[in-house]
């Protein structure tokens, strides 16, 4: 079996532009959320806010997708972006032991805002911060106390080549300069099953990933839901947060 590097992100963390991103390369089989489509769209949906009637796709389960990503590694390496709290159940050491994993993080000011701007619905059991924590520390923990690789959004996004370069480095494949550029127009939304990839439109006209002046969401400004919430969730973000890929 070839390489599946699994980066283990949380909604709204600007990890579709990272997947968009690795798609450049050409040489990885680029998976966008394969385990949500299921949690949401599967023959069993798992989410919490599901109500009959809403889609569902027959055969569509988590198992599924798991023998369809083994399938895909058979044939040449994949990269596969997803929420660890959509498989938390799954999370044995078997099953963790086929990927080489990595971790996006991103302030939880700016996540749950921009949740809260898409979903004001949502359920707490959607924002991810507290399973991912979960998976860091079971992953560390399995490997002797050595942490896997974690990428904050914002260190990104300020320096796109060099956090990029320590990325690829951290999870053994080559640095593709190239592949952070790209032409505009194109079609993320092709490899999203939520909503048509409306949640990506300015992606689509992005050119690549450019250095970006850091910004700073203030979360007393924000709804009371989204200040809750916040609360819950930094202290997982900043556990993280210690262990990221600094240059």
């Amino acid at each position: 079996m070839h390489k599946i590097v699994a980066l283990w992100a949380i909604p709204r963390s600007t990890s579709t532009a990272f997947e968009w991103m690795m798609r450049q390369r050409g040489d990885l089989d680029c998976l966008h959320e394969p385990f949500g489509e299921a949690w949401y769209q599967g023959e069993e949906p798992l989410w919490q806010r599901f109500k009959p009637g809403e889609k569902t796709t027959p055969g569509l389960t988590l198992e599924s997708v798991w023998e369809d990503i083994k399938a895909r590694a058979e044939k040449g390496p994949v990269f596969l972006k997803d929420f660890p709290h959509y498989i938390n159940h799954m999370w044995t050491p078997e099953f963790l032991s086929h990927f080489t994993h990595a971790f996006l993080i991103r302030d939880p000011a700016k996540t749950i805002s921009s949740m809260y701007n898409k979903w004001p619905d949502f359920d707490e059991g959607e924002v991810g911060f507290p399973e991912q924590r979960a998976l860091f520390d079971l992953l560390t923990a399995l490997d002797g106390g050595n942490p896997p690789p974690v990428v904050d959004s914002d260190d990104l996004l300020e320096n796109p080549h060099d956090m990029t370069a320590a990325f690829c480095e951290s999870v053994g494949i080559p640095f593709i300069e190239e592949a952070l550029s790209w032409q505009a127009g194109g079609d993320p939304s092709a490899h999203s099953w939520w909503d048509g990839g409306s949640f990506h439109a300015n992606l689509a006209q992005s050119t690549g990933l450019k250095p970006q002046v850091r910004k700073y969401v203030e979360v007393s400004d924000a709804p009371e839901r989204v200040q809750q919430v916040h609360r819950r969730m930094k202290p997982h973000y900043d556990h993280l947060y210690q262990h990221r890929i600094t240059l």
